[in-house]
């Protein structure tokens, strides 16, 4: 039995302006009532975002920063798609840079320095090891990696080099040793991504931004031919929302096509989107610090392991899909494939039995010109593009480099919009949650925030019981993402801000009663609202577990 003791005045304080401001500087008033209550009051903004993963996040941080009255609307949780389901890299690109596309690894390198800068908290100088069999091998990476070390610059994180046979088995105990030369070791950056967008969420907030989760917009408004506002509805209460906009902002990943409709029916697809899998493995598959990067595939990609959050993170594929949804599958095939791969290199073999927990995110490829079913031939650098209508859209890119597509779609949006001229100023901004020197405790995650939820605990003992007997969390924990971290569902908790579902699916199930009961408390809901969510994120959590996952499903996902 769980004891769920505390005080719930936050809800119910009435905040003055200046202890609002107070507040959500820490991080206090970012709750949806809040933005709720802004929301109703104004009608008219200077930019409006549709979209809450890391491109429309960053938008809202860009454009907050410079002063410019800002809203953002996401119509699920934040970084529910494709930005919760990366591989947790921040890098340059090692496989761009084969592929000569030089521009695109620098600007993403120069951005990973600005990321480590600016989310210290966040992003971490990670090793990695390419095991080399070859000595044409060892000369071919050691060179293409030492130019990407020269195209960081001062942004780089270590110097690559050749390491023996012996090294590389004491960096990774766990790698097979037949035919083993040695390997080439370099540095890249990893990081937590749902928690860096939850963080430039608030950040934004901080800069006088409104950030809405659970916001959908329905339909775009014109006047004459111009868009200049949206209908957007709260997905909790059904209420519409009339808002109008100087520019309106497209960022919707994967869903670019169906906001691009609202303003043209008529017009052709913008993206391709091409589907990632990743499975979860124990650490013991990946002893040591280092991640592996195995630098071609039997299909050519490149394919990491790398330690992440006490656990060991395969992937990724990329199969060309003609559709798209929210909670994207994993295909058989996929699984199959890392797994596979996995096994030629690593000597404790991993079967399906092994995996903790299985998951897919979509990328939302900028789509060429032509039909094709090689995400090769598609480009991962962003593009920008403005209707007729005014309506801004951003897609492509990816994480690494979400700061400077912010910058371009607001440099255009000044443009577009006839809004004042301001300088860029984001380099510069330091991320939510941020604090140089990187605790190593259980709560190092939340940065500067830890201070908070240990307040928490302080204030009431009980919240520093655990939620589960088998897992570190606590119940201060849960409170805390409810009131300052806008969590609104029992998903909202384990998927993107614990992580859990995506570590260890079974555990998110084991955990979900307690945190269903403490956000009741929380949010005010009935025992219906508990029984509901935890309905809702069994069924959920299911798709995560590997033998939920294994047939085929072309005709479900469309796959090219």
């Amino acid at each position: 039995m769980y004891s769920f003791v505390y005080d719930n005045l936050s809800a119910k304080r009435k905040l003055s302006k200046d202890h609002l401001k107070r507040e959500l500087m820490n991080g206090i008033a970012f709750n949806r009532e809040t933005f709720l209550d802004q929301l109703a009051n104004r009608s008219d903004w200077d930019v409006i975002i549709v979209g809450g993963g890391a491109t429309g996040l960053g938008v809202a941080v860009d454009s907050a920063t410079r002063g410019f009255s800002t809203l953002l609307l996401e119509q699920s949780d934040f970084a529910k798609g494709t930005s919760s389901r990366s591989t947790k890299l921040v890098h340059g690109g090692v496989r761009y840079l084969a592929q000569g596309d030089i521009a695109l690894v620098y600007e993403a390198l120069h951005e990973r320095g600005l990321l480590l800068k600016n989310a210290p908290h966040l992003v971490k100088d990670q090793e990695f090891i390419i095991p080399i069999y070859s000595w044409f091998s060892k000369y071919k990476y050691l060179l293409g990696l030492t130019f990407y070390d020269m195209l960081a610059g001062k942004s780089g994180f270590g110097k690559s080099s050749f390491l023996k046979k012996e090294k590389v088995i004491a960096a990774i105990p766990g790698l097979k040793e037949k035919g083993l030369i040695g390997g080439v070791r370099y540095s890249d950056g990893q990081f937590d991504d749902a928690r860096l967008a939850l963080n430039l969420a608030q950040t934004a907030a901080e800069h006088n931004g409104v950030i809405l989760n659970y916001m959908k917009v329905t339909s775009l408004t014109k006047t004459g031919d111009k868009v200049s506002g949206v209908i957007a509805e709260d997905a909790e209460t059904g209420k519409s929302y009339k808002l109008n906009a100087k520019t309106i902002v497209n960022a919707t990943g994967v869903f670019v096509d169906e906001i691009l409709k609202m303003d043209m029916p008529s017009g052709d697809p913008l993206v391709r989107p091409s589907q990632g899998a990743h499975i979860v493995l124990d650490q013991s598959f990946l002893q040591g610090d280092a991640a592996l990067m195995i630098p071609k595939t039997t299909d050519g990609r490149v394919l990491f392991a790398v330690p992440w959050h006490g656990k060991v993170l395969v992937g990724t594929t990329d199969t060309p899909l003609n559709a798209h949804s929210l909670e994207p599958v994993a295909l058989a095939e996929e699984v199959d494939f890392i797994l596979a791969t996995a096994g030629q290199y690593l000597t404790k073999t991993p079967t399906k039995h092994d995996v903790l927990s299985v998951f897919a995110g979509l990328r939302p490829l900028a789509a060429p010109g032509k039909n094709t079913n090689s995400t090769k031939e598609i480009s991962r650098s962003h593009k920008l593009i403005v209707a007729q209508s005014g309506l801004i859209t951003i897609t492509g890119g990816k994480w690494t480099t979400y700061r400077k597509m912010a910058m371009d779609v607001l440099d255009k949006a000044i443009e577009i919009g006839q809004l004042a001229v301001k300088k860029c100023v984001s380099q510069d901004v330091h991320i939510h949650g941020f604090q140089n020197q990187r605790l190593k405790d259980d709560l190092a995650i939340y940065g500067s925030d830890a201070d908070e939820i240990r307040k928490l605990m302080k204030e009431n003992p009980g919240l520093s019981n655990p939620l589960h007997p088998a897992y570190r969390f606590n119940q201060a924990e849960v409170v805390w993402m409810v009131r300052s971290e806008m969590a609104r569902t029992v998903e909202d908790v384990l998927a993107r801000r614990m992580r859990v579902l995506f570590l260890d699916a079974k555990g998110a199930i084991a955990l979900a009663p307690a945190v269903a009961k403490i956000m009741a408390n929380e949010l005010k809901k009935d025992d219906g609202w508990v029984d509901d969510q935890l309905r809702a994120f069994n069924r959920l959590a299911s798709a995560y577990l590997l033998y939920e996952v294994l047939i085929t499903q072309k005709e479900v996902m469309g796959v090219a």
